[in-house]
C-alpha cells in the first residue's frame, strides 16, 4: 500500500511533536518556517531541491 503524504504536513508533524513534547517555543517554529521560505527564493533553492531529491530516492530506494 502506498501512501502519499505532502511534505509540509509531514513537517507539521514533527513541529507539533517538538512543540508538544520536547518544549520548543512556538516562535522558534514559526521563525524555522519564515527563513525555509526565504530560503526557497534565493540562489540556494536548485541545491537545496536537487539534495531533497536525492535523499528522498534513497529513502525510497529508487534510483533512476
Amino acid at each position: 500500500m502506498t501512501v502519499s503524504l505532502p511534505l509540509v504536513v509531514i513537517l507539521g508533524f514533527f513541529a507539533w511533536g517538538a512543540v508538544k513534547f520536547l518544549g520548543v517555543r512556538t516562535w522558534i517554529v514559526v521563525v524555522i518556517a519564515l527563513f525555509g521560505f526565504w530560503l526557497s527564493q534565493t540562489f540556494m533553492a536548485p541545491a537545496i531541491e536537487s539534495g531533497t531529491r536525492s535523499g528522498v530516492d534513497i529513502i525510497n530506494g529508487s534510483h533512476d
